[in-house]
């Protein structure tokens, strides 16, 4: 099985008539997102999307990525929240996978990450992915102007069209009439994906097609996803299982959620998951804290929280089983350290022993936690990842009665933000 949930630290928290009694909440949540009839069901085109997906439109990419690495040696990817974290969470997830380096700007609004950046780049063939649905976000817009200008000074209008590309609405918005003024080719983020749900678009594929990933295993990925997620199947389906067990949590009052890894390149996955789930299921006063820790570092660092900390929180582990590569631990004549005893042995043969030891102390010291297993890190499982994390938000989010789909209260700070200057 490519993917599972290990629930044995969950025991005396959470049982499985626990999750036997809130069934019918499940297949009532079920029934509104398969049906589209609950809350924000005009933002639920993410759930079938992956099948979707035509050979024909990913062949085009793939070959359009191929064109693109012909003439540039770096791509820069413009744009914040699901038009960042997705792209940048796949990369550093498959490690050397991408052919040529992907950047990202406006992504914040540093003075200083832009201009290292621009620094960086400005000897090299430089292209250009801009995403944004209304071309008005503060952030992206304003990084775009910039870099406009900087690849003004470096490339004719004709060079132009050839290395900017809009990911943008079908129909309006700022970005497409920049787009169709100055001839750049665009692609259309859908109506019905919101920006968090948006991986497996546009959003995500295009930069990824151009930097040299393998866009149709992680699609592939996403298929098996949806084909195993999207049932209700309490037994075998564990993006349900999850969701139950999150709501179920929460309401004996965990209300922090730790998503930790042993494996640093799924920082930024983890990165991608606080946004899915934090802008999914906080609304009306309600909502788990998504946190996220990358071990063993943090162990040094946050660990003595989570052991003796407020037992307010529970965990879930991320676990890869099989590395991308292998490091025999060497035998010490002298062995100061004490560590011939692992002499011989795969250095992640440690990392798993000090997880094992940590879910487990953990446990001990008052967190229930469970672990997802991954069988590895590659473009198709990280696929099926991305399925099983926003199906589990959708029904999450149906459990706790809010709305996963929209984000009223993003757009507070936005107000002040052109308030002050004078927009």
């Amino acid at each position: 099985m490519s993917m599972s949930l290990d629930r044995k630290f969950l025991k005396g928290f959470i049982s499985q008539e626990d999750i036997e009694a809130i069934r019918p909440q499940i297949e009532q949540a079920h029934d509104d997102l398969e049906n589209k009839k609950g809350a924000g069901s005009e933002y639920t085109g993410w759930t079938d999307l992956p099948g979707k997906i035509e050979e024909s439109a990913l062949d085009e990419l793939v070959a359009l990525g191929k064109e693109v690495r012909e003439y540039s040696d770096c791509i820069i990817s413009v744009g914040i929240g699901g038009s960042f974290l997705g792209i940048k969470a796949t990369v550093e997830f498959l490690r050397d996978k991408a052919q040529i380096p992907i950047y990202y700007a406006g992504h914040n609004i540093s003075t200083d990450c832009l201009s290292s950046l621009l620094t960086k780049v400005k000897d090299q063939r430089v292209s250009v992915v801009v995403i944004s649905k209304s071309g008005t976000t503060t952030e992206p817009a304003i990084a775009f102007r910039i870099i406009k200008q900087f690849l003004r000074e470096k490339y004719d209008a004709q060079e132009l069209k050839k290395r900017i590309f809009c990911v943008t609405d079908e129909k309006k918005g700022a970005l497409l009439k920049v787009a169709q003024k100055e001839g750049y080719r665009s692609f259309v983020i859908p109506d019905d994906v919101g920006g968090r749900f948006s991986v497996l678009t546009p959003v995500g594929l295009v930069p990824l097609a151009i930097c040299g990933v393998d866009i149709k295993e992680l699609v592939r990925g996403a298929r098996a996803g949806q084909e195993e997620y999207s049932r209700m199947d309490l037994e075998a389906n564990i993006a349900y299982q999850y969701a139950a067990i999150r709501y179920l949590l929460y309401k004996e009052g965990k209300a922090i959620e730790v998503l930790s890894t042993f494996y640093d390149n799924v920082q930024f996955v983890c990165e991608w998951w606080k946004q899915l789930y934090g802008e999914s299921e906080a609304k009306n006063g309600k909502g788990i804290f998504p946190s996220s820790l990358v071990m063993s570092t943090d162990l040094h660092s946050m660990g003595q929280l989570m052991q003796d900390g407020m037992r307010n929180m529970f965990e879930t582990f991320l676990m890869i089983e099989k590395t991308q590569t292998s490091i025999i631990i060497p035998e010490d004549e002298e062995n100061l350290d004490k560590f011939n005893i692992v002499a011989g042995k795969e250095l992640d043969y440690v990392n798993k022993q000090a997880y094992f030891a940590t879910a487990e102390a953990h446990f001990e010291g008052g967190v229930p936690n469970m672990t997802i297993h991954l069988c590895k890190s590659d473009e198709f499982h990280l696929g099926k990842l991305y399925y099983f994390f926003e199906r589990a938000v959708a029904v999450s989010g149906y459990l706790l009665g809010v709305n996963p789909f929209n984000q009223p209260g993003v757009e507070a700070y936005k107000k002040k933000m052109f308030a002050l200057l004078g927009r």
